[in-house]
């Protein structure tokens, strides 16, 4: 059983999935944690997330992989086509033997919801761990014996811990206060997604509803992707498109009206499936440049306060996974826990960033037009669906800042 360190308790701001995964890792490791989530309760808006291996390992380290699997869907292949002709372009088969020599641990989806529960429940049983909501955090002071965290709330009275995990999303009150890098970088680009049960889908929709592929149809400045979610009771739709009247300082850009045309001269699969795209919010899409220091004394930023990244990748909340066990493990191996901080950014710092470049490269790949999708078509449409060489350093989990530090899983 690890070591308790009740000297050092540590907060964690916000209590999504990365905040939660921070700090059940943190609990594992033997910290007492405190989380403070701004709603009323915890939970998780949005749909469907794809988790590639590197993401399954983090959750096999922290022992709620089994409860993930038990409503996910294991993919059996990811299918890149082309959103005007139908066509497919390139293909990985995600079951085969090439896949399970590669990897160890499967690809996933799952509807965001499933996976926050499977964390939420796993740190209502850790003894170590104490969960608040109705905190907004609005300063945070530092000095050699901790971090004192004020709240917006005026019956909340001050709270101070050893350090502190900042995992309050893209727009982070504490990355401000730390590193003042202003406002999120909007790439123009706009995205409808929701959930419809298969049992609604008729047609050819339906087709598409039996399989467990996760479809890609790219387009120009456009892309749908689609997966079923939740043992195959429902399917995940997301569209994403560029808007032509973006502009800073408005919302009235991105709409439904600007969906319609930009697919209109698409196959007739995607325009089939068009109108069941949930159109009740619209998300525009963010991302940051890198950072070069994620921690400053005794606090550390975590998943999309550190390194808010473009989806085409599909790698936002693996990547936070990955920032929890790594975490988690440094607090393992070192007592201090302000030396645990900077053993942790140190080892995640570069390999998100590479992911964060990554991302924003591959949507223009997956957005090009006229002769650019026709190259793009020719060069992918050779590759080997059993080839993982170019996606592999994406999908292999990140070095761990020490290597015997013990795995995070509760204590038998």
């Amino acid at each position: 059983m690890p070591t308790t360190h009740p000297a050092q308790r540590i907060a964690v701001i916000g209590g999504g999935i990365g905040g939660l995964a921070a700090a059940l890792a943190a609990a594992r490791a033997g910290r007492p944690v405190t989380v403070f989530e701004q709603a009323a309760q915890f939970g998780e808006i949005g749909a469907g997330l794809q988790l590639a291996p590197n993401a399954s390992h983090a959750l096999d380290e922290l022992g709620v992989l089994p409860a993930v699997r038990h409503s996910a869907v294991a993919p059996h292949r990811l299918a890149m086509m082309d959103a005007l002709t139908g066509n497919e372009i390139a293909t990985l088969d995600l079951r085969g033997e090439a896949y399970r020599a590669r990897f160890t641990h499967p690809y996933l989806v799952t509807h965001r919801t499933d996976l926050h529960t499977a964390l939420l429940n796993a740190c209502h049983d850790d003894d170590l761990l104490t969960l608040r909501t109705g905190y907004t955090v609005t300063d945070a002071q530092q000095d050699t014996n901790g971090v004192t965290l004020a709240f917006a709330e005026p019956d909340h009275s001050a709270f101070t811990a050893d350090a502190v995990i900042a995992a309050d999303g893209l727009h982070s009150r504490l990355r401000q206060a730390l590193v003042g890098d202003g406002d999120p970088i909007c790439s123009r680009y706009v995205a409808y997604r929701g959930t419809i049960p298969t049992a609604r889908m008729t047609g050819p929709m339906s087709k598409l509803a039996a399989t467990s592929a996760v479809m890609v149809w790219a387009g120009p400045r456009m892309h749908l992707v689609q997966y079923p979610l939740r043992r195959g009771e429902l399917y995940n739709q997301v569209a994403v498109f560029e808007s032509d009247h973006y502009t800073p300082d408005s919302d009235d850009w991105g709409t439904e009206a600007e969906l319609e045309h930009r697919f209109a001269d698409t196959c007739s699969t995607v325009r089939d499936a068009l109108p069941l795209v949930g159109r009740d919010r619209r998300w525009p899409l963010y991302d940051r440049d890198p950072l070069v220091t994620w921690t400053h004394g005794r606090i550390t930023l975590l998943g999309d306060a550190a390194h808010p990244m473009l989806q085409y990748l599909a790698q936002g909340a693996c990547q936070a996974l990955e920032d929890a066990v790594t975490l988690g493990r440094a607090l393992a191996h070192h007592d201090d826990t302000a030396t645990a901080f900077t053993a942790y950014g140190n080892a995640r710092r570069d390999r998100a960033a590479r992911i964060q470049t990554n991302a924003r490269s591959f949507g223009e790949i997956c957005h090009l037009e006229g002769m650019g999708a026709t190259l793009r078509n020719l060069h992918l449409g050779g590759r080997d669906p059993h080839d993982f060489d170019d996606i592999a350093w994406v999908w292999t989990p990140t070095s761990e800042p020490a290597a015997a530090a013990p795995r995070l899983h509760a204590p038998a």
